[in-house]
Parts: C-alpha cells; structure tokens; sequence
C-alpha cells in the first residue's frame, strides 16, 4: 500500500512542543514526598523523544521549541543535533530554565510526573520569520497532544498545519495528553481539529475513543475515518501494535518480548519510526515492524530516549528478539 504521507524528499518532518530534561527516580512508590535517589538528567519531553527517533532512522527533522541557557538545555540541543535533527529552529532563553519533568514509578508500573513546563523556557517561544522559513519548506507537521497544554506551541502549530498543508505536506496526530495536563475547552476544540486534519492518527489505548468522540474500538475507527483520517496505528503495549486503512485492510503487528526497565518514550519512539518509515516509502507492515522494535528497544534503557535506534540498530534487534505469538 503507497504511502498516504508526504515523502521524506518533500520537506522534513517538524515537531512542536517542550524540550525538557527528565529526572527519575530509583524507587518504586508513589510521589515525591520524601527524599529519595534519583538519575538524570536525561533529555526529553514527548516531541523531543519523536524528533529523536524520526532523525536517528535517517529522516529529515526539524523541531520547534526552546530551552535555557543551560547546561539542562545544551544536554538536550546536543543530543538532537547529534540525532540529525535540524535545531535552528529551538531558541535559547536566557532568562528562564530548563523545562523539567521528575518521574517515579509505582508498583503497578503507572507513573507520577512532576512538571515545570508553564514557568520554564519550555513554554517561552513561537512564531518567528525563522520558523515560519521552516514550515514553508516543511513535508510534514507531527503534533503531540502533550503540546496543546503550552500556549506559545498552540500558536505555531495553528499556524504551520495551513501552511504544510497548502505545500502538500501532511499531518500526523498523536493525542498523548497525560492525567497532569488537562486541557481547557478551546484546547479540546483545538484538539479536535487536529484530529480532522490529521492524515496519520496514532493513538493508546483510550486515547482512540477521546479521538472519535465515541466508544467502542470498531466504531471509533469508523468514526475517525468518517472524519477524513486517512490511516490509524493504535498502539498496544504488550498486545503489539494495528494499523488500519482508510480502504479497510487492517495489519496487526506482535510486540518484540523485552525485559522493561524505563517505558517512558516507548510510544513517542514507536510514533517516530512508523512515522519516518513511512515518509521514506516503507509498506505499513514494514512500519510496524521497525516501530514495533524502536519502542522495545527504548524500555531496555533508562532514559526517555536512550534506547532509539538508527537503522541498523533496529535491523539488529528485529533479528535477534523474539516476539509474542
């Protein structure tokens, strides 16, 4: 099945959103209410970990954010640029920090955050000559649901969904709005815009419901096709991953069996290889096999996106990992 994403050779993928550092503690339990060890910093922030994985599997990307003038946000811009990811685009603020998000695990394997993203540098840029350069030779807009909590990301990604589109660039959605982030009613509008725009959808679990606005897997997927989505890749965790197409065919794609020490960017990196796999031509049974193993991959390591692959680390793990029957 061809490609219903612009190709990789159109203009690169571009991400909008916080760039934030992470610091996780060793512990299991629940909060932060008392002292305890902790590692990191580690770079981050859900369009950062999908810019990462898109560039590190060889597609042009690009990201739109800022950090401080820091050694939390030099962490973070080297990381990227080392990735292949275009940085130009991320400002430096020089007056306020580094977002940051401190994450402790429970025994269930849920997780609790503690953010600083509205008073951090993380929420302090947006529409510039120099982003709008970018949009204007950009193939395609990736928005996380993540973002559409930080006003100055609401703005640029208002903005550059009119301009990627008008170019021939495409969309791709994923809703990924943490419990800690709740959303106003003009952002769940927003939100549901996106949806309608979006070419590629790639949503968890409940998150394909809040999508559709209905429930019931088979009728969200209906729902959202009537909306004008073109292709859906619900991810299942443990349960692999499906892909549907607007046309009706439907893949399903088992998980790679991994022991999991950090999930945390396991679906931003899943996004980000089906994402640029895609772009670069690859069937959606091909995509989901190289998402499938960025995402196992990921858990192995701590560290949001330590564990993203290039291309031939992905080759390596697919043919030597076993999956679930």
């Amino acid at each position: 099945m061809a490609s219903v994403l612009a190709p990789d050779q159109l203009g690169p993928t571009v991400c909008v959103g916080e760039i934030l550092v992470e610091i996780v503690a060793t512990t299991i339990g629940d909060g932060f209410t008392e002292a305890q060890p902790l590692v990191g910093p580690y770079p981050s922030g859900a369009p950062a970990i999908f810019i990462s994985q898109c560039g590190r599997l060889g597609g042009s990307s690009a990201m739109v954010g800022a950090v401080g003038n820091d050694d939390f946000g030099r962490l973070n811009t080297d990381r990227l640029k080392s990735d292949g990811v275009e940085i130009s685009t991320i400002s430096v603020d020089s007056e306020f920090p580094t977002g940051s998000a401190f994450v402790r695990y429970r025994k269930d394997g849920s997780r609790d955050f503690v953010y600083n993203i509205a008073t951090s540098a993380a929420a302090r840029f947006g529409w510039s000559d120099n982003v709008k350069a970018l949009m204007d030779r950009a193939g395609h807009l990736h928005v996380m649901g993540s973002a559409l909590s930080v006003p100055s990301a609401r703005e640029v990604i208002d903005r550059a969904v009119d301009i990627v589109k008008a170019r021939g660039g495409t969309i791709s959605v994923d809703p990924n709005i943490r419990k800690e982030l709740k959303l106003d009613p003009a952002t769940e509008q927003r939100f549901a815009k996106l949806v309608e725009a979006a070419d590629l959808l790639l949503p968890s679990g409940e998150e394909l419901e809040r999508a559709a606005g209905v429930e019931g897997e088979d009728n969200a997927i209906g729902r959202l096709f009537e909306l004008g989505v073109k292709e859906i890749v619900l991810k299942r965790g443990a349960d692999g991953a499906t892909f549907f197409g607007a046309n009706g065919e439907r893949v399903d794609a088992p998980a790679f069996v991994v022991e999991e020490v950090d999930p945390t960017g396991a679906g931003d990196c899943f996004g980000g290889a089906y994402l640029t796999c895609r772009r670069l031509g690859m069937s959606p049974a091909e995509a989901l096999t190289y998402a499938s193993a960025a995402g196992a991959r990921n858990v192995t390591i701590r560290g949001p996106m330590e564990g993203a692959g290039t291309r031939q680390e992905l080759d390596a793990f697919i043919s030597s990992t076993e999956r679930r029957s």
